[in-house]
C-alpha cells in the first residue's frame, strides 16, 4: 500500500471505529463543538506509538506533545499522529516535564520504561494532569501503593494499560464466571510463552548522539551505557525493568485475579531462573509463581520467555477451574467445558485482529483508550482504574521478591504487606538517583 493511501485508510478506519463512541452533546466529527483533550505522550518507541495513534485518531483528543529521549523516535511518532488523521501536528520534546508546564495539557500518557512509570505519573498528577500509564505502572511494591495514594490525593483519573479489561469477550467471560456458570471457582492458571533470543553481552560504548541517556535513566541509579540495553532489553535488568513477571504477567495475573474475585494474597511463592542463555539478562526467563488467597482460592502463573510451546493451543491465556466445569480465556475469545471436559459453549473473538506476542493491534486497543477519555469527559466508569487494579500489580511484584530471596512470602491479605521478613523487605522499595525519589 502506498504511503498516502495508507494514511487515508488508517484515518477512515480509525474514525469509523471511534464514531460509535459516546460523544458530548453538540459534537460531530464534521463540526466538532467540544474541546479536545490535549495529550502528551511519554516514550514512543514500541508501545508508545499505539498511544499516539489512539489519541490522534480519537475525535475527542489530540496529541499535543511527543516526548522521548530518542530524537529519532520523536520524528517517527509525529508521522504516526499524522497518519492517524491529526491535522495539527504535535510538538517534539526531549524532556516530558516541559509538557507538564503547559496548562492546556490534560493528560500524560506514559509508555516509558518501568522505572519511570510511578515517578512520571506522580509529577503529572501534581501538575493537574490525568494519567494513562502502561502496565505495570510501578517498579516495586512501594511505588505501587504510592501511585494509588497519589491518585486519591490529587483527584485525577489514572488508567492502567491492561487493555484486556476493555475487550468485549473478556468482560463477557468475567460476567459468566461471577454469575456461577462453572460453579465455584477455586483455581486460575495463567501463562505466557515466547521465543525470545539471547541479548548477548553488551559492550560499554559512547552514548549515541540521538539519545539523552542521562534523562533516560532518570530516577534509577546510574549505570554505564551498553550497546545492548536500549530500547527493549532494559526489561531484563532489575535496575530498570521487572522481568516477564510484570512485562506480560501483569495482564494475565490481573485477569486471573479478576475472575477469582480476590485481592491480596496470604502467601506467595515463586521460583525459576535464567536457563536458556548465558548473557546480560538478569531476570528469570522461566518462572512459576503460586498465589494463595483466603477462602481456598489460588492462582498459578507460568512464564517461558524462551520456549514458545503453547498450553491448550494457546501461547498465552488463563484457565478457570470450577466445581461444574472450566472456562478457558484466549485473548478476545473463550470456551467453556463441563465437569467431564466436554466443550459446551464458546464465544469467538469480536475482531478479526490476529494477536501475536508483540501485542494487540489498534482495533483491540481503542476501546480501552476511549474508556479513559469517557471517564474524564463523561464520568464513565473506568475499566482499569489504577486504584482497583494495583493489587494485580502487587501480586507480580511479590512473586519477583519471592524469586529473588528464594522462599515463600507470608502476606497480610488485607493489604498485601509482607509479614516479618527482613530479607524480603529489602526489595520492597528501591534506591533512587539523588533528587528523583517520588513523593506525594
Amino acid at each position: 500500500m502506498q504511503p498516502e493511501n495508507r494514511r487515508t485508510f488508517i484515518k477512515k478506519t480509525t474514525l469509523a471505529g471511534f464514531s460509535a463512541m459516546a460523544l458530548p452533546a453538540g459534537f460531530s466529527l464534521a463540526n466538532p463543538a467540544a474541546k479536545k483533550l490535549r495529550v502528551a505522550v511519554m516514550g514512543v518507541n514500541s508501545r508508545g506509538t499505539a498511544h499516539v495513534q489512539a489519541f490522534a485518531a480519537h475525535p475527542l483528543a489530540e496529541v499535543a506533545y511527543i516526548c522521548d529521549v530518542d530524537s529519532n523516535a520523536i520524528a517517527k511518532a509525529i508521522q504516526v499522529a499524522k497518519s492517524a488523521g491529526q491535522v495539527s501536528l504535535p510538538k517534539g520534546l526531549t524532556d516530558f516535564r516541559k509538557a507538564l508546564e503547559d496548562k492546556t495539557v490534560d493528560i500524560l500518557s506514559i509508555a516509558a520504561p518501568d522505572h519511570w512509570h510511578t515517578p512520571a505519573a506522580i509529577l503529572a498528577l501534581q501538575a493537574g494532569k490525568h494519567v494513562y500509564v502502561e502496565k505495570p505502572g510501578s517498579h516495586n511494591p512501594d511505588e505501587c501503593i504510592l501511585l494509588a495514594e497519589a491518585g486519591k490525593k490529587y483527584s485525577k483519573i489514572i488508567q492502567l494499560g491492561n487493555q484486556r479489561r476493555s475487550w468485549t469477550r473478556v468482560r463477557e467471560a468475567m460476567q459468566r464466571l461471577h454469575r456461577g456458570d462453572i460453579g465455584k471457582v477455586n483455581l486460575a492458571r495463567a501463562w505466557y510463552s515466547n521465543a525470545r533470543q539471547s541479548i548477548g553481552t553488551g559492550k560499554q560504548t559512547a552514548v549515541p548522539e540521538w539519545l539523552d541517556y542521562e534523562l533516560w535513566q532518570g530516577p534509577a541509579p546510574r549505570k554505564l551505557y551498553k550497546d545492548n540495553l536500549i530500547h527493549y532489553n532494559w526489561h531484563w535488568h532489575w535496575n530498570w525493568g521487572t522481568g516477564e513477571m510484570l512485562n506480560n504477567g501483569t495482564h494475565f495475573v490481573d485477569l486471573a485475579r479478576w475472575g477469582l474475585n480476590v485481592n491480596f494474597p496470604s502467601q506467595v511463592f515463586s521460583a525459576g531462573g535464567r536457563y536458556y542463555f548465558q548473557d546480560d539478562w538478569e531476570t528469570p526467563d522461566t518462572q512459576v509463581a503460586t498465589f494463595r488467597f483466603p477462602d481456598d482460592k489460588m492462582i498459578q502463573w507460568e512464564a517461558r520467555s524462551c520456549n514458545p510451546r503453547s498450553i491448550n493451543e494457546m501461547g498465552s491465556g488463563v484457565a478457570f477451574f470450577g466445581t461444574n466445569g472450566t472456562l478457558e480465556l484466549n485473548d478476545n475469545s473463550y470456551k467453556i467445558y463441563d465437569a467431564s471436559g466436554k466443550l459446551i459453549d464458546q464465544a469467538d473473538s469480536t475482531t478479526n485482529t490476529t494477536i501475536d506476542q508483540k501485542g494487540p493491534a489498534f482495533d483491540m486497543d481503542k476501546d480501552h483508550f476511549d474508556n479513559f477519555i469517557q471517564a474524564i469527559l463523561n464520568n464513565k466508569t473506568q475499566h482499569s482504574a489504577y486504584q482497583e487494579c494495583y493489587p494485580s500489580v502487587m501480586l507480580c511484584h511479590l512473586a519477583n521478591i519471592s524469586f529473588r530471596i528464594g522462599k515463600a512470602l507470608n502476606c497480610d491479605p488485607q493489604n498485601g504487606q509482607i509479614m516479618q521478613d527482613a530479607d524480603a523487605m529489602k526489595f520492597w522499595s528501591r534506591t533512587y538517583e539523588n533528587g528523583w525519589k517520588p513523593v506525594i
